[in-house]
């Protein structure tokens, strides 16, 4: 699977409604693209000041289905969008590992007093 993360920093005029065009837009693209096999987004919490302001976490099958979601005619607005509203975008995309499906010895977890 492929994680596809996208990091926002608004620019300073982006008002609450640009926010809420925004979030109204990406919630609506699982509906529109089949690729898309988990997508969560949502504003930043901490507010420290290397903090983004926003924030999209998306899983796709492969990259050919990433390819085809960052080319999907309903995803093209959502980028517009985004261009318009940020100052910084920082992306990254990685071949995710199951951390479920490792392993480990329950002994080694064990804590005993000293």
């Amino acid at each position: 699977m492929i994680n596809h993360v996208i990091l926002l920093k608004f620019k300073s005029g982006v008002t609450e409604s640009d926010i809420e065009e925004l979030e109204k837009m990406l919630d609506d693209l699982p509906n529109k693209i089949t690729e898309i096999h988990l997508y969560e987004f949502g504003r930043d919490i901490i507010r420290s000041q290397r903090s983004f302001d926003f924030a999209l976490v998306s899983l796709f099958a492969n990259i050919e289905a990433l390819e085809r979601y960052q080319q999907h005619r309903q995803h093209l607005p959502v980028l517009k969008k985004i261009k318009q509203m940020c100052e910084n975008v920082a992306t990254v995309d990685f071949e995710g590992s199951d951390a479920g499906s490792v392993q480990i010895e329950r002994s080694s977890l064990d804590f005993k007093p000293i």
